[in-house]
């Protein structure tokens, strides 16, 4: 109705609800009281508590926990005070919280009115807006605003102020000044080329560690980090609130071994964490010196604090990890990767054989083996071209003595063609053999295609081309195919998932799996390089 009158305390409750408020905790008193039982009308939650300061940690907590913030409701002077820890503690956990407080009346001011304190000074010391109404139409616009500062960009605490002679006071409804609901925090997303160049330094990373922090949490990144670990094989180390973003039990999970995963890392990622205390300030003894940090923030002010980045990606923890996530994809895989998802993927029983500089030298460490006599490679003569030949006869012996039971051979591109014809004999007698060439085009590392190009161009391959490159790009599981077996060419971690799947789905038939990597991948630097010491 055009005439119908509010009260100061039902225009907040009201103001509140259609900002989509549902919880608020506080200490009724004097001037607040009528707020309270206002907001119940409203249909906002109430919950008398005990302490200001426990009511404002669990308004601050509503808002972790549901991206809207929780309402802490205190009186004047004490009850404003006692709210002070809880609007710090919300702010430097980067909480969305309002609080709204009763203060002195105005015509009392100045004049040592009840509890009379400078309560919007003081609280700009802890809040992202510290502001009073100045009359009790504007209230709405205001606490729209709250709502949406304290949860827009980095999240926080703001607080209103309320005289008290505002709560009780007739306006007349068609005079308030009335907003809608703010809309939801704008998602931002990284410059592509931050993106790239972040990738680009994780794809050449030996040990990089992904620290998690609870900015993932809050913006709800999960399931894109879960995928993003899942697709690099990347370990991460939660901070404690982001405990969960990926799961404790998940085997990537570096927390039992926090001190030497901070110490040996050489790119370290954060995703929505900070260099402060708790990662004693991403500065050695703990973090290696020369170490190249990966900031994501979605605070402009927090890039770079205490230690420059090698990248910066400012926006939205979730829609960066997805960013992060498709270029993932189309980036070439390395050994790490493939291995990686070998061991996720094959069986525990498996035979495995493997042959190859860097592809059997990886793969002592990252492919388990959990019975004896289960593993064949190159032996104490170090004799190249063994593998499918080992292969072979590891099969036959299966077949006899553990029907069922599969066999895996992991080449080089180079180990393999020695003995590449095998395929023939595999495919002849029908073995349960699963071929996985990790291919780098080369001997050590190879040329990419535009590489080989350009080399070509300076005349003829015997004089111009490396002589540890290898043809770029060549279609080894053609072989297989042409003797009936089946052939997989996989350049992304998808594809190596999905042909991993298919082969030890299907043990009958003959496999063989092409797994394009980055031509110059190469295994982590050695400590004591004492037999592979070339400079190659």
């Amino acid at each position: 109705m055009e005439g119908e009158a509010l009260s100061g305390a039902q225009l907040i409750a009201q103001a509140l609800r259609d900002q989509n408020i549902e919880y608020m905790f506080g200490i009724v008193g004097i001037p607040v009281t009528e707020i309270a039982i206002a907001a119940q009308a409203a249909g906002i939650k109430y919950v008398g508590m005990r302490n200001e300061q426990a009511a404002c940690y669990a308004a601050s907590a509503v808002g972790y926990l549901t991206g809207r913030p929780g309402v802490c409701l205190v009186v004047s002077g004490p009850g404003f005070l006692h709210a002070l820890g809880g609007m710090a503690n919300a702010t430097i956990n980067c909480w969305p919280l309002i609080v709204i407080g009763g203060s002195s009346d105005r015509n009392q001011e100045t004049m040592g009115a009840f509890q009379e304190f400078p309560q919007v000074e003081a609280g700009r010391l802890y809040n992202k807006l510290s502001v009073r109404p100045s009359s009790v139409e504007v209230i709405p616009a205001v606490i729209e605003k709250a709502v949406r500062t304290s949860i827009y960009g980095r999240p926080g605490s703001c607080y209103i102020d309320i005289p008290g002679d505002f709560v009780n006071l007739q306006v007349n409804k068609s005079s308030v000044k009335y907003v809608e609901c703010c809309l939801p925090p704008p998602i931002s997303m990284a410059e592509h080329s931050a993106v790239s160049k972040a990738a680009s330094i994780l794809a050449l990373s030996k040990q990089p560690l992904l620290i998690i922090g609870k900015g993932a949490a809050y913006s709800h990144a999960e399931n894109n980090i879960r995928k993003l670990v899942d697709l690099c094989g990347l370990p991460f180390l939660p901070t404690p609130m982001a405990k969960g973003v990926v799961p404790d039990n998940h085997p990537n999970c570096v927390a039992a071994a926090r001190s030497m995963a901070l110490q040996h890392a050489d790119v370290i990622i954060l995703f929505g964490a900070r260099l402060n205390w708790i990662l004693h300030f991403g500065l050695p003894p703990r973090f290696r010196q020369d170490v190249k940090v990966i900031q994501i923030d979605i605070c402009a002010e927090e890039l770079g604090n205490n230690v420059k980045p090698a990248a910066i990606l400012l926006g939205d923890i979730n829609a960066v990890t997805k960013q992060g996530l498709a270029l993932q994809k189309s980036l070439p895989m390395n050994y790490y990767t493939v291995f990686h998802h070998i061991r996720e993927m094959i069986p525990k029983d498996c035979i495995l054989v493997s042959e190859g500089a860097n592809t059997m030298d990886i793969g002592r460490t990252m492919l388990p083996n959990y019975y004896p006599r289960q593993r064949l490679d190159a032996g104490t003569f170090g004799t190249m071209g063994v593998g499918l030949g080992f292969a072979i006869a590891a099969a036959m012996v299966a077949k006899d003595r553990a029907p069922g039971k599969q066999v895996v051979c992991i080449e080089g591109d180079s180990a393999f063609g020695f003995s590449g014809m095998e395929v023939e004999t595999i495919c002849r007698y029908n073995l349960p053999i699963l071929i996985i060439i990790v291919n780098n085009n080369g001997i050590y590392t190879g040329l990419d295609a535009n590489s080989w190009k350009e080399m070509l161009k300076l005349g003829n391959p015997a004089t111009c081309v490396p002589p540890v490159s290898l043809l770029p790009n060549s279609h080894y599981e053609e072989i297989m195919s042409a003797f009936g077996g089946k052939g997989y060419f996989v350049k992304t971690p998808e594809e190596l998932r999905n042909a991993l799947k298919a082969s030890v789905t299907d043990k009958q038939t003959p496999s063989l799996i092409n797994v394009m990597i980055d031509p110059q991948s190469d295994r982590k630097k050695q400590e004591f390089p004492w037999l592979t010491r070339s400079n190659l």
